[in-house]
């Protein structure tokens, strides 16, 4: 564990820091309540270790602040107080201020063990919960059928980029695609082949894309979108073009479509400059989707660049 030690007396920290290091845990010190709460900040320490009585800042009240940080997004993590005056009030006092337990001082080698074997025994629960949170997080942004992000993540993940967009003022550009004819892909090849259509489409997506920060996303039944953060339209044009061409490559056959032969993609592209429009990233998802019905009606398989600004490019 990573044990935050906060204490005014040079001596009972040396004392204590020997104790929990010897126990084969590693020690953040702090010499006051001040130092210790940006010491929790830096260093998110898996328990606390807390000198009650301490000047300008006491022990309940750095407590305090400590979980008045957890609830701005730190994990909950154990308090212990240390404290020669362990009676009914202290006790009470020292739950109500966010306490977890009380560590009697002067500290013994034998107790303080057992509490750090207890405290252990808790940071590896809380370990496994938040790893498992994390996992149900991810599960729910996923589409559980192409793995790409699914519509309520797509959402928002657009409206934080756009906010990053016009605070940074670069651009973020958008594209939205749908497969051609798809519903006649599905009548005649049947649904199973409509979805391992998906899936391949959805993994083209994938390998097209070359930076960590672009976010693909299942946006529909058979669209899809693709946020660009930090791509002008020359970029993202370039990106629908690799893409329209690498569904020729994967040549999945359509013989019911009037745009081709195989199965191919519409693509809408839209472009957010926050230098020289101002427009909310629903007005930026629109103009994308206006791009993709123009390609659809100017014959499928192409690529449709809407533009917000006289300057586009």
């Amino acid at each position: 564990m990573k044990v935050l030690l906060v204490e005014d007396s040079v001596a009972s920290l040396q004392v204590t820091q020997k104790f929990v290091e010897s126990a084969g845990h590693s020690v953040i010190t702090a010499n006051d309540g001040e130092q210790g709460i940006q010491k929790f900040l830096e260093h998110k320490p898996d328990l606390v270790l807390l000198d009650v009585n301490m000047p300008n800042m006491d022990g309940y009240q750095c407590a305090q602040h400590i979980r008045e940080s957890c609830q701005e997004g730190n994990s909950w993590i154990p308090i212990i107080f240390l404290s020669a005056d362990v009676t009914e009030d202290a006790i009470v006092k020292g739950i109500d201020s966010g306490g977890d337990d009380y560590l009697p001082k002067p500290i013994t080698q034998r107790v303080l063990n057992a509490k750090l074997r207890a405290m252990a025994r808790i940071a590896d629960m809380r370990k496994e919960l938040e790893e498992a949170s994390a996992h149900l997080k991810h599960l729910s942004s996923i589409d559980g059928l192409t793995q790409l992000y699914n519509r309520r993540h797509f959402d928002e993940a657009l409206k934080l980029e756009w906010s990053r967009s016009s605070r940074t003022q670069e651009p973020l550009s958008l594209i939205l695609c749908d497969i051609d004819h798809f519903k006649a892909f599905n009548d005649n090849y049947g649904h199973v082949a409509g979805d391992n259509a998906l899936m391949k489409t959805s993994k083209t997506i994938i390998d097209t894309l070359k930076r960590p920060g672009d976010l693909p996303a299942r946006y529909g039944g058979e669209e899809f979108a693709i946020i660009l953060p930090g791509t002008p339209a020359v970029g993202a044009m370039l990106v629908a073009e690799q893409l329209r061409t690498a569904m020729d490559v994967l040549a999945i056959p359509h013989i019911f479509s009037d745009a081709a032969n195989i199965v191919t993609m519409s693509i809408g592209v839209s472009t957010y400059y926050p230098n020289h429009t101002k427009i909310s990233h629903v007005e930026l998802l629109d103009s994308a989707d206006r791009g993709l019905y123009r390609a659809k009606k100017k014959g499928r398989n192409r690529i449709e660049l809407q533009s917000l600004t006289s300057n586009i490019l």
